[in-house]
């Protein structure tokens, strides 16, 4: 279910504290998804909804030193983490306070955007997937990742699947499509899940 900022900041302020230590293992995952992105040196990136930045490491080794990476979290509890973690770059100007529907980015600024666990917190999910193509040049790339499925998150909550979940590749793809974007992979298994789009022109 898709979340309004008030509701997604109390959540995720009240665990910013232990989130890492709750789900230790998965740098791996985060790796690999920022690995299927496609990121060359020299590219700019931004994580959208970044947390405590688990996928900022990754995401600064692909691009490089000439490359520019971006983090924007709705709860400043998480990124207080993120910096703590050293994940921030170390001058702090990576991380931004904003909403992912009212990004502080110029239009086709970006060659990719990485989000986490993104879609079910987006207080209206097509806007905010229209707002992210805003921002990515044409042709650029959208990985929406978790590092389990659908069904393994479903499990761990006590839930069974919904037919309405917006992270169904029934549901995603023609709402991707709606917001510019074209789903191109769409893995949904245990170990995890991923979907990469690419920005129509």
């Amino acid at each position: 279910m898709s979340d309004d900022p008030a509701r997604v900041r109390e959540f995720f302020g009240a665990r910013a504290a232990d989130w890492d230590s709750r789900f230790p293992d998965d740098g791996p995952a985060y790796a690999a998804a920022v690995a299927e992105l496609g990121l060359r040196p020299g590219d700019s990136v931004l994580d959208a909804g970044c947390g405590t930045g688990r996928a900022l490491p990754p995401l600064r080794a692909a691009v490089g030193p000439s490359g520019t990476v971006v983090g924007v979290d709705l709860t400043p509890e998480m990124l207080e983490r993120a910096v703590r973690a050293g994940r921030d770059g170390g001058d702090g100007g990576t991380l931004l306070l904003a909403d992912v529907g009212r990004l502080p980015v110029r239009d086709g600024a970006l060659d990719a955007v990485f989000g986490a666990g993104l879609v079910s917190h987006l207080a209206d999910p097509a806007a905010g997937l229209r707002e992210l193509a805003r921002v990515v040049r044409p042709g650029g790339r959208l990985a929406l990742f978790h590092p389990i499925g659908r069904a393994a998150l479903a499990a761990r909550h006590g839930r069974s699947l919904s037919p309405d979940d917006l992270r169904a590749e029934a549901r995603l793809r023609p709402l991707l499509a709606g917001a510019g974007w074209r789903l191109v992979e769409y893995v949904d298994e245990d170990a995890r899940y991923l979907a990469l789009a690419v920005r129509e022109g």
